[in-house]
């Protein structure tokens, strides 16, 4: 038996050993570059394979004979190749250069193709061809992607790291170490507002990732481009109109670690009053506390619901492709949250860095429906004549509970050996509701050979509300490690909702000449837009009827407890209620050389900004209308010198600005306990010249190797500091100002690279920037007596990271319909808070997060798909770079040479769907 069973095992190998193995590229004739996904057989035989991600291809355990290898692939001509095997362990090594479609029609016949503007090669090819330094994500590999929303998937672009907010996922951009407020949003090339009620910038999560086709990052700015960016731009591409009937959907169902062993808090957002008393009723109306309902102070603990996320596109073209529509839809439903330990503390005398006295354990259960909308519309009135209006709605509904317990530390009978302390309880409800809209109108007109006219005509509204947001406080106790609740304290009902609206129109004219024998294009044209925007605020202070109410014998539930309002017209003399204004006119002069290999592209763009405000309800103050008129000459210009058809060589210098946002303006005054808050109705934009150097190299498709130099210098840079009032010197306040210059270098390199069923993306970006702001320092002077003073530091600038890099691996198996990706972000420490005192800065710890997904074609145009985000459970750790003698005895302080201020838990999350595609 065992001699039967060597005996053929040995057959086996022989039969192996004498089997030969075919492999080669798949590569386009013309270009050379390799084709992917193409399919080869061995005619009359089960052999087959497709080829890579580098056009490789191997069939192994050929037998011995001759035999016809087929290729095919969509848009290329079949090809069929004879190949011999003429002896055992034989490696055939056969390039099969693929002709396209086209090179087999008659001369009269001319053929269009659509470019997949989704398509990996499609990105590939807009970066190498764009006029200035770009990054490009194509909407395939969003869909392929860990990441739900857009602020997730910048994350993976080089030189960009994200804010998160309170569940952990992105929501702000910061582009090359250039805060949030220096960066601009666009969907389809058109600038949009912000639901925010302070500031201009974007949040980035309110955008499902599905609905686009790819997202481009401008890092240097044309004269045709608007001038407010100085990290840079942001565009989403939103899905376009196909040339074939296409239907595209998904489901998918998943959940959050967090909620395994914890319940999901929530309350009946249903049934919140959209509107105060105020509203309701008029300013001179006395609230009750009728007048407030129960539903947000009835909460109910729970395992949340599975998290249920869909999309959906659907296009075509008709009327002999002269009319096409595209209309795209997503909706998220996802049961999100945070475990939080907070810390407060002061400066005491003159002791370093911060005493700490109290702690707050956080628990936030946040449900977030995120809906969009798209709808695309394009007629080709002739060859020369096309007009497309597109529309989208995007929206984001987060309801959110906020549980807080806090330790007294250092008062009130702490004592951590004997389980006693002084404690606080406080549950926030709030409900966000932001939308945003935006409807634009374009026109293409190819007048003559030589001259193109394009107009736009847009309309976008960005809305934010958040009704009836909750506080109610508790006072407790902790004895002998056992805590309890006890009576109620001051609660509060509060109102905020704000609009901005733009109306806005685009004009471009495009003229083709010859400039002493070079070929010119030259672009001018402009833009007005006209915004507006309203602020409402209005908050009610609430006090118990029983102030000696006990929980847990006068009452159970926070719905029980019987209020007295003590401010019955409500707080509305405040300086969130404020409408501003901004007409924004701007013209340009743009020319682009043809020739290659140098193409020069440059000109100049003129903005002029007209920004004003005016206070609903001034108490007071000195300028309670105002406004701000400038005109800014923004020159640009960017050379591209393409030595070869794979390699670029880019400089580019533009000057830019960033604008105040619109609540930094308003003269409004916030009194704290140590410091005053203002605003500046003096504020300066600020003014950044910008110099670029990258080398490009694109060995095949879809493979790149970028790396780059780029310099900034800004002129006035705004940032929240501690300043000196100008006319009583003595008076401290923290609030918006220019100060000086700053200056922001860097590298980046960027690479992707594919070996058959692999690949590799990578992107690295060292940054540093410096500016020199005002400090507070506590000194004894020489009577001893304790003592204020001002001093400069320099630091980095707001949310600058020294090191950010991203790193994927790839796995694709065309053959079995496998797709997958582990990726991996690392963020760098980087300030999170500029502290009013020296040395005080809140800076958020280094962190890598790791994510993966994977895709398997499962039947004829059926996918499944997974997956998983935040697989390390990375926590967002704050933290001041100093300790204090005074907190040794506080808990959880356990970072070496550092004082913990927060730290955020997540947990993982998991998600599995099906998708078809048609």
């Amino acid at each position: 038996m065992k001699r039967l069973l060597l005996s053929l095992i040995c057959l086996l190998f022989f039969l192996r050993a004498s089997a030969g193995t075919i492999r080669g590229r798949a590569i386009d004739a013309i270009t050379g570059q390799p084709v992917i996904g193409a399919t080869l057989i061995l005619e009359n035989t089960k052999l087959h394979n497709i080829s890579g991600l580098d056009g490789s291809y191997q069939i192994k355990n050929v037998p011995t004979g001759t035999y016809k290898i087929r290729i095919s692939y969509v848009s290329y001509q079949t090809m069929t190749r004879e190949v011999i095997v003429e002896s055992a362990e034989q490696i055939i090594t056969m390039d099969l250069p693929l002709q396209t479609e086209r090179e087999r029609e008659i001369a009269e016949v001319t053929v269009k193709a659509k470019r997949d503007g989704a398509s990996d090669r499609t990105a590939r090819d807009l970066e190498r061809n764009a006029l200035q330094v770009t990054n490009i994500v194509s909407g395939r590999t969003i869909e392929l992607s860990p990441d739900l929303t857009v602020a997730n998937v910048i994350q993976r672009v080089s030189g960009i790291s994200i804010e998160r907010n309170s569940n952990g996922d992105g929501q702000y951009a910061i582009l090359r170490g250039m805060d949030k407020r220096y960066n601009y949003t666009l969907v389809n090339g058109v600038k949009i507002p912000s639901p925010d009620n302070r500031y201009r910038y974007v949040p980035l999560d309110i955008f499902p990732a599905e609905l686009l086709d790819r997202l481009e990052v401008y890092k240097a700015l044309t004269p045709s481009m608007e001038g407010d960016a100085v990290g840079g731009a942001i565009n989403m591409v939103m899905k376009d109109a196909p040339d074939r009937p296409t239907i595209l959907a998904n489901i998918s169902t998943g959940y959050s670690e967090l909620f395994f062993n914890q319940p999901f808090v929530s309350f009946d957002a249903q049934h919140i009053n959209p509107k105060s008393p105020y509203e309701q009723y008029g300013s001179q109306y006395g609230a009750k506390f009728a007048d407030f309902n129960k539903a947000s102070t009835t909460y109910k603990s729970q395992a949340p619901p599975p998290n249920l996320l869909g999309s959906f596109a659907i296009g075509n073209r008709f009327f002999n492709q002269r009319f096409g529509v595209m209309l795209a839809g997503s909706l998220q439903n996802t049961f999100r949250g945070s475990n939080s330990l907070f810390f407060n503390g002061d400066v005491v005398d003159t002791l370093r860095g911060i005493t700490l006295d109290k702690l707050s354990e956080r628990r936030y259960s946040e449900q977030q429906t995120r809906y969009g909308l798209h709808a695309k519309m394009d007629y080709r009135v002739s060859e020369r004549h096309k007009i497309q209006w597109f529309n989208a709605l995007i929206s984001l509904t987060n309801q959110q509970i906020r549980e807080t317990k806090s330790t007294q530390l250092g008062i009130g009978g702490f004592d951590p050996v004997l389980g006693n302390a002084t404690l606080g309880y406080e549950t926030r409800s709030r409900l966000t509701k932001q939308k945003i809209y935006n409807s634009t109108l374009q026109g293409t007109h190819q007048l003559t050979p030589l001259l193109a006219v394009n107009w736009s005509a847009v309309y976008s509204l960005a809305t934010n509300a958040v009704p009836d947001q909750t506080y109610v406080p508790l006072l407790g106790i902790r004895k002998n490690f056992v805590d309890q609740r006890t009576t109620v304290q001051d609660g509060s009902r509060r109102w905020e909702h704000n609009t901005d609206t733009d109306l806005a129109g685009y004009l471009n004219v495009t003229f083709k000449s010859s400039v002493a024998g070079v070929g010119v294009e030259w672009m001018a044209g402009g833009l007005y837009r006209d915004k507006q925007r309203t602020n409402f605020y209005n908050n009610y202070t609430l006090r118990p009827t029983n102030p000696f109410a006990q929980y847990g014998v006068d009452f159970t539930d926070y719905n029980q407890i019987v209020w007295n309002v003590q401010n019955p017209l409500g707080s509305v003399a405040s300086a969130l209620n404020y409408d501003a204004s901004e007409q924004t006119t701007s013209g340009y002069l743009q020319f682009r050389t043809t020739d290659q290999p140098l193409e020069v592209t440059g000109g100049v763009r003129i903005e002029h900004t007209n920004q004003g405000y005016a206070m609903k309800f001034p108490i007071g103050e000195d300028q309670p209308v105002g406004s701000q008129v400038y005109t800014d000459v923004l020159p640009s210009l960017h050379f591209r010198y393409r030595a070869t058809e794979r390699t670029n060589w880019r400089l580019s210098y533009f000057r830019s600005l960033n604008r105040p946002g619109f609540f930094e303006i308003v003269p409004y005054r916030i009194v704290n306990e140590e410091y005053q808050e203002r605003g500046n109705p003096n504020l300066k934009r600020a003014i950044a010249d910008n110099i670029d150097l990258r080398y490009e190299f694109f060995p095949r498709p879809l493979e790149q190797f970028m790396v780059g130099l780029f310099y900034k210098h800004i002129q006035d840079p705004i940032e929240y500091t501690l300043q000196k009032d100008a006319i009583r010197g003595q008076d401290l306040y923290y609030g918006p100002g220019n100060f000086g210059n700053a200056t922001n270098f860097g590298l980046e390199v960027d690479a992707i690279k594919y070996f058959q069923h692999w690949g590799v993306k990578a992107n690295y970006t060292y940054t540093n920037s410096s500016i020199t702001t005002p400090k507070s320092k506590r000194i004894r002077n020489a009577q001893g007596d304790l003592e204020t003073i001002t001093v400069n530091q320099t630091r980095p600038l707001f949310g600058q990271s020294n090191h950010v890099a991203n790193l994927s691996l790839l796995y694709k198996d065309t053959q079995h319909g496998w797709d997958g990706q582990l990726a991996a972000s690392y963020t760098g420490g980087r300030i999170n808070t500029v502290s009013q005192f020296v040395d005080n800065d809140l800076y958020q710890k280094g962190f890598i997060q790791m994510d993966a997904s994977a895709e398997k074609r499962i039947g004829r145009g059926f996918l499944l798909f997974a997956k998983a985000n935040n697989l390390l459970n990375t926590p967002t750790e704050i933290f001041v770079k100093n300790v204090n003698n005074k907190n040794s005895d506080v808990p959880n302080q356990d970072v070496s040479g550092k004082t913990l201020i927060r730290r955020d838990y997540f947990q993982r999350s998991y998600l599995l769907g099906i998708r078809y595609k048609l």
